[in-house]
């Protein structure tokens, strides 16, 4: 009977569509209105027309780019669905695959040694059968210190594990355990276990110390240009007495792949491309868990959760990965820069696993490795040259493709010696030459988000996947918290969008041949976002107030029926948005913050991700990779967590944003003037609208007013960075002002 019942259960959403569903029609009712209302003004008699074509015509595009932005993001609001799962009820740990755990890290300055340790170590603690879980380690720099830092962090791995597996502790990343953040399970007040407990958090202690000192002391190695290096990492205190538990250890690899400063890497796509080559030869699991750096495994159980999905007949065969939700212990309870991607993890990715699935987010996620293979894996009869043609020229490595593979863990023998020497050659730079690798099979190469769009590849084969957001958080890591490190991150991300946007698989053109017309809008809404917002928002930031300033009106009198149309457009869309971060848990503050956020990104990093995507499209730059700085200020996060924007950061990131608020000032004082003094007193109803829309910018963006004008900790706004986007307003006025008007 136990047989019979599902591992795991799927809940619609049903009262989440019906709003989602009323609320569409209505939008999409108003806004054909809109657009009637702004045709049927161009269509006019060229005699009869007293405001100039241009922009209206502006503000018209930024209009329907918008709209067409919210009509993609219905894909996510059509179909929302939770997923719930039953570990007790998965066959006995005897039957359970195995799991090869991918962990990747590219700069040890930007990536802090002791924190990525942790992410080593509470990997290692996953509550799985020891003998089938394999961690492998992937260091892009090369480094001895990270090297050695991995020895340390096995040495007291040898003593976390048992004290994790006797008292079942739940948050096994040592560092969160022993700072008491977590909550925890069981019976802890016997005496027997708080000095258990005083024992291991001495030697974790030193075990920091000693990572310290390694760091210390270190060379500077060269990063860009080293050999391969694989090494399993063993026992090194010999003489210590242990008990029978201690030696249940998971396996754990190192390996540094080759990098020549001829040879293009990849990026983290060609890092976890070694790590499935060589892993292929050393234990060959059929499931594969990524994890970032930083990215702890904060409940023991995930595997488990993600292998109900996995071993559920009903979607086994055509699952390709288990997404499980990012999860930030930095965050403050304004969070004003939306690091935690709130809107990302707890509204989108339910209404995209309600068609096929969400998108592979780059860490969390347990993916089958049959799925990174194509249709190459596991089957019989395929010629050996059109598997080196694809795979390369490794034979070893081909063996690992047959069904009837059986691996063997290096030990200290010969065999050991050769399969390590194997791996060194499957690591090096040189191996994906001539090769698929990255076009076809593994990780895809074609941009830097290469979660995005390998996920996108797998789901264009008919590949599904699923979402997991269970009550505890499974995995734990750090944001980014300052606004310069994460409008970086958001630039590079947003490049690699539009290139995807722009490229021949455009989602709304490759994907609905492969894929529902739904999951292909949920991921164009993706990949068309930062362009969408960056080219809506400057219209809206910068034409109205130009056309304000001289005193041209390019919204409805507020006497004018159609006057009504944009107020239920815009209320609509402030409720509607408030209403989902309400139901998902948010607060009102949320609201606001995420509002701002989303202006601020639009007119910043969407802007010059979308610029850089287009000028590597023209050739004139090339795709570059700066891995995110997870070292902290203590000063920068004390500014976070009391919701004090820090605006220590670069000029190009600064100066368009104080432009718009100078803009806006300008324009609505230039408006007031105009109605109050130069005007008859019925020329406000004409120029209401844009009044309020530069009111409801500066209002919102209320942050950066603060930054410019009233603070003055070195955290404001430079003076510098003021008087160059005042030129800049002078010029936009002057040029605009000729252009428009």
């Amino acid at each position: 009977m136990e047989k019979s019942l599902p591992l795991h259960l799927r809940h619609v959403h049903s009262f989440s569509v019906i709003i989602n569903r009323s609320h569409a029609i209505l939008h999409s009712i108003a806004i054909a209105f809109l657009i009637y209302y702004r045709v049927s003004f161009l269509l006019q008699e060229t005699r009869t027309i007293t405001v100039p074509s241009l922009p209206w015509l502006l503000i018209f595009a930024s209009e329907l780019l918008l709209s067409f932005a919210w009509l993609l993001a219905q894909a996510y609001r059509w179909r929302p669905v939770s997923r719930f799962v039953f570990p007790e009820r998965l066959p006995s740990d005897d039957k359970l695959p195995a799991i090869d755990v991918f962990i990747c890290t590219a700069d040890p300055d930007k990536e802090p040694t002791v924190e990525v340790m942790n992410t080593v170590i509470s990997a290692m603690a996953l509550d799985y059968p020891p003998e089938k879980l394999h961690v492998y380690f992937s260091d892009d720099a090369g480094s001895a210190v990270t090297l050695s830092c991995m020895k340390e962090a096995w040495n007291f791995a040898r003593s976390w594990l048992p004290f994790c597996r006797r008292y079942d502790i739940k948050t096994r990343c040592p560092e969160l355990y022993f700072s008491g953040s977590q909550d925890d399970h069981g019976d802890f007040q016997r005496s027997e276990f708080k000095a258990e407990r005083q024992k291991i958090e001495d030697k974790y202690e030193v075990f920091k110390e000693r990572v310290r000192r390694a760091k210390e002391g270190a060379a500077i190695s060269n990063r860009g240009d080293h050999p391969s290096l694989i090494q399993v990492i063993r026992d090194q205190n010999t003489n210590e007495e242990l008990q029978e538990d201690q030696v249940q250890m998971p396996l754990l690899v190192y390996v540094a792949r080759e990098k020549r400063p001829c040879h293009h890497h990849n990026f983290k796509a060609g890092a976890l491309n070694v790590l499935l080559r060589v892993s292929a030869i050393i234990s060959n699991s059929p499931y594969i868990l990524v994890l970032d750096c930083d990215m702890y495994c904060n409940d023991p159980t995930s595997a488990r959760q993600a292998m109900c999905c996995h071993f559920d007949p009903q979607i086994s065969s055509s699952l390709a990965f288990v997404q499980f939700p990012q999860t930030f212990r930095n965050i403050s309870n304004d969070d004003i820069y939306d690091s935690q991607l709130r809107f990302l993890f707890k509204i989108n990715w339910f209404g995209l696993d309600g068609l096929r699935g969400p998108v592979l987010s780059g860490t969390n996620f347990y993916i089958k490795r049959e799925a990174l293979f194509g249709s190459f894996s596991k089957k019989e009869g395929i010629n050996l040259m059109e598997l080196r043609r694809s795979f390369g020229q490794s034979n070893e490595f081909i063996k690992t493709l047959g069904q009837d593979y059986n691996h063997t863990l290096p030990n200290d023998g010969e065999s050991s010696t050769m399969l390590l020497e194997e791996a060194k050659v499957l690591a090096s730079c040189s191996y994906e030459n001539q090769t698929t690798w990255g076009t076809k099979v593994g990780f895809m190469y074609f941009c830097v988000i290469e979660d995005y769009f390998t996920g996108y590849t797998l789901h264009c084969k008919g590949w599904k996947s699923v979402y997991l957001y269970p009550p505890r958080a499974q995995f734990m890591g750090t944001s980014t918290t300052n606004f310069n490190d994460i409008s970086i991150q958001w630039t590079r991300w947003a490049s690699g969008l539009v290139h995807v946007a722009m490229s021949r698989f455009c989602p709304l053109i490759y994907g609905p041949r492969r894929m529902s017309l739904l999951q292909s809008m949920g991921y164009a809404q993706v990949a068309f976002l930062p362009l969408l917002s960056s080219l809506s928002l400057w219209g809206f930031a910068l034409i109205p107030q130009l056309c304000l300033f001289n005193g041209i009106p390019l919204f409805p009198e507020v006497s004018d029926p159609i006057f009504s149309i944009y107020l239920f457009i815009f209320v609509s869309s402030l409720l509607k948005y408030l209403y989902e971060i309400l139901a998902s848990g948010g607060e009102i503050r949320t609201w606001k913050n995420e509002w701002k956020i989303w202006m601020i990104k639009s007119v910043t990093s969407y802007s010059y991700g979308s610029l850089d995507a287009v000028l590597n499209k023209l050739g004139i730059t090339k795709a570059s990779f700066l891995p995110t700085n997870k070292v902290t200020d203590d000063e920068q996060v004390k500014r976070y967590e009391m919701g004090i924007f820090d605006f220590q950061a670069a000029t190009m990131f600064l100066a368009p944003l104080v432009t718009i608020i100078l803009v806006n000032m300008t324009a609505i004082v230039g408006g007031v003037v105009r109605v109050m003094v130069l005007d008859n007193g019925d020329h406000w109803q004409k120029l209401f609208g844009q009044m309020f829309l530069s009111f409801y910018v500066l209002i919102t963006n209320y942050a950066v007013i603060e930054g410019m004008m009233i603070r003055k900790d070195k955290a404001s706004i430079p003076t510098s960075v003021t008087l160059l986007s005042a030129v800049f307003s002078a010029i936009i006025f002057s040029l605009g002002s000729a252009i428009l008007c």
